[in-house]
Order: structure tokens, then C-alpha cells, then sequence
């Protein structure tokens, strides 16, 4: 199955003449974000500035997409590589599932950890590096999860959510580049939107997700799956190949 960039950042040697119409699952999301109830004021910023590239794929749960995916992600993480230090733009790559529609939290988990683990099992067979910038134990607050090089945050939705802001019909992956979010804390915008989206989370949900943390002060991958889990979790993911001093 070949993919498609949506978003009017995409890749210029895209032809728009042969790229298909943009989709009923893509006009579904992009609409769920833009809904007033949604309330990440982040992802919002980037749908309003065109910030938002879109994949799909057919399951979730299928090997079949990893090579297309990790292609997708390599040229997304070469694409953010190359912007000025300078720009106030935060993009994000939403990888759009068709399928299973029929989720409960554990099985989106188990099927999100999964799909990163074949992601960076790939990875390390093409021979990129784990990144630099962050650690590889995954229970270290300092981990963040690295493709092509590049280190990312990883945000799931699912249609059985207990939150709210994670609930979409299919099964969606966001990567979201931690290189953008140190830029965000260095300039002040970060606390802002953060402040902003938790008062507008405990709005739509009556309370604030407890796997809430600042980068550094507790693992980030007890975020990504948006179940809360239990104090004595384990990420099950594991860094192979040689890792970074």
C-alpha cells in the first residue's frame, strides 16, 4: 500500500496532479482536532498554520505498512532537520489507522507498543543511530522514542479511550518532534500551551490525566498509550543495536 502525504507542508517532488482526493478518515480527524471540545491548543496552532502531515494505513495490528511507515517517518524527520532554529511552526506526522475499530485500552497499548518496537527493530536494521539528544531506557524521564534519528513524543487515540481528547473513531499515532518542544521551553511558549490545555482538558473531562508529567521528571512513555497505567508499569519496549555513551 503506497502513502500519501497530506498537508500543505508536504514534500514539494509530491505531484499534486496524481496525489488522491484527501480522504474521509483524514477530513474526520482533521475535524475532530478543529471541534471546539478538542482541547490540545498545540495541535490546533498546526492545523491553523498547515503544520499537519497525515499517512494512512489499513490495521494497526499489521506488519505489512512498517517499511512505508518508517519511510514516512525518515522523511518527516529530515524535513524537521531542515527547518530554521528559528521557526515558531510546530508540525506533527498523524499516522491514521483504518483498523481494528473495536478497541479497549490494554489491546491499543499492546498493539502501540508493538508497532514502535517493529519500527525501531527496523530501524536498527537500515543502521540509524538511536538519537543523542535523549536516553534509551525507556522508564528514564529522559527517554523519548527515536526513528531516523530523530527523537520523537508519541501520542495515541483510539475509539476506547477513557479520555476524552484521546477518543477518535480509528486508531491514530502522532509523533510529535522533542527537538520542537525544547525549542517551545526555551522561548516560554511551552508553559503557556500546556497551562492552556490542561484547563481546557479538566473542562472537557472534569479532571486532569494522572500520566500527566514535564518532560524529565517522570517517564514519557507512560503517556503515550493514554491508559492509566499503574505506578509499577513497565514500558515494554527495548533499544537494540549499539546505543549512544
Amino acid at each position: 500500500m503506497d502513502f500519501h502525504w497530506y498537508g500543505f507542508d508536504a514534500p514539494e517532488s509530491r505531484d499534486d496532479a496524481l496525489a488522491p482526493a484527501p480522504s474521509a478518515l483524514r477530513t474526520r480527524f482533521l475535524e475532530f482536532v478543529a471541534s471546539d471540545s478538542f482541547p490540545c491548543v498545540g495541535s490546533k496552532a498546526a492545523l491553523a498554520r498547515g503544520a499537519v502531515r497525515t499517512v494512512e494505513f489499513d490495521a494497526l495490528d499489521h506488519a505489512e505498512h512498517d517499511g512505508e511507515l518508517l519511510d514516512a517517518i525518515e522523511e518527516f524527520a529530515a524535513f524537521l532537520d531542515a527547518q530554521d532554529e528559528g521557526s515558531t511552526v510546530v508540525h506533527s506526522l498523524v499516522v491514521l489507522f483504518e483498523r481494528p475499530g473495536h478497541l479497549d485500552e490494554h489491546r491499543f497499548e499492546s498493539l502501540l507498543w508493538a508497532q514502535l518496537q517493529r519500527l525501531h527493530d527496523l530501524d536498527v536494521r537500515r543502521g540509524t543511530p538511536w538519537s543523542e539528544d535523549v536516553a534509551t531506557d525507556p522508564d528514564d524521564p529522559r527517554f523519548s522514542l527515536s526513528l531516523a534519528g530523530h527523537p520523537f513524543f508519541v501520542i495515541g487515540l483510539h475509539p476506547g479511550a477513557s479520555r476524552i481528547a484521546r477518543r477518535f473513531d480509528s486508531p491514530v499515532l502522532v509523533f510529535n518532534s522533542h527537538r520542537q518542544f525544547d525549542r517551545l521551553r526555551a522561548d516560554g511558549r511551552y508553559a503557556k500551551m500546556q497551562a492552556a490545555t490542561r484547563a481546557r482538558d479538566i473542562e472537557l473531562q472534569g479532571s486532569l490525566n494522572p500520566n500527566l508529567a514535564d518532560f524529565g521528571t517522570a517517564p514519557e512513555t507512560r503517556q503515550y498509550s493514554g491508559r492509566a497505567v499503574e505506578p509499577e508499569w513497565r514500558c515494554p519496549f527495548h533499544v537494540r543495536g549499539e546505543k549512544p555513551n
